[in-house]
């Protein structure tokens, strides 16, 4: 049986002193390190129009094993000084190692919703709701999160005491105005609360791989 892909799910707010060595750490030393490690297949850098942390990076693996590999253990072990300070910098950050565990449609969209299933995961539920909105003009494509208990440890500066493994979904869309619409749609039919982010960039494996 095929492994689900992972995402790592990072999510956090940055004081404004702090904020443009964060984003030039972010973008030119932190996204590359992680895609270059092996197993990941992309990172891409969100920013928030209706969330309550302003910046969200996912980075999608071939599988959870990624993040049990002697790679991604060996990157943690020799963090610059850059992104040691940035990582104590983060805001009430959030990290969530995921599993998807649930595909529909292909693609990535200029805006994200980020919902929260608070309920648990209702698969036919989900799947319904997928196949409402499959045709809707720029709806791109959804996908369900399921967090990894154990693989999910907290970042420095993240609260150990109230930590919820929510499952999230995802879903991506063409437009603000129809991931808005998208996203209060299934926030009513899953039960979930919503978060609304845009895209600010993303860099692949592949292009790493073609220089």
């Amino acid at each position: 049986m095929t492994q689900p892909h992972g995402m790592l799910f990072v999510a956090t707010h940055i004081d404004a002193a702090d904020e443009a060595d964060f984003n030039q750490w972010y973008d030119h030393e932190h996204v590359e390190e992680r895609v270059a490690i092996t197993g990941f297949l992309s990172g891409t850098r969100y920013q928030s129009l209706e969330a309550e942390r302003k910046y969200l990076g996912l980075y999608e693996t071939e599988s959870l094993e990624a993040f049990t590999s002697a790679d991604y253990h060996a990157a943690f072990m020799r963090q610059t000084e850059w992104s040691v300070k940035n990582l104590n910098n983060m805001i009430n950050p959030m990290r969530r190692v995921c599993a998807i565990t649930h595909q529909h449609g292909q693609g990535t969209g200029s805006h994200l919703a980020v919902l929260t299933l608070t309920s648990g995961t209702d698969v036919a539920l989900l799947d319904g709701w997928q196949k409402s909105v499959q045709q809707t003009p720029g709806y791109i494509a959804s996908r369900l999160l399921t967090p990894d208990t154990t693989l999910s440890s907290p970042l420095p500066r993240e609260n150990r005491g109230n930590r919820p493994m929510h499952p999230m979904l995802l879903v991506t869309c063409r437009d603000v105005q129809i991931c808005k619409t998208l996203a209060a749609s299934a926030a009513q039919a899953l039960n979930a609360d919503a978060q609304l982010y845009s895209l600010s960039w993303q860099l692949t494996k592949q292009e790493m791989a073609h220089g």
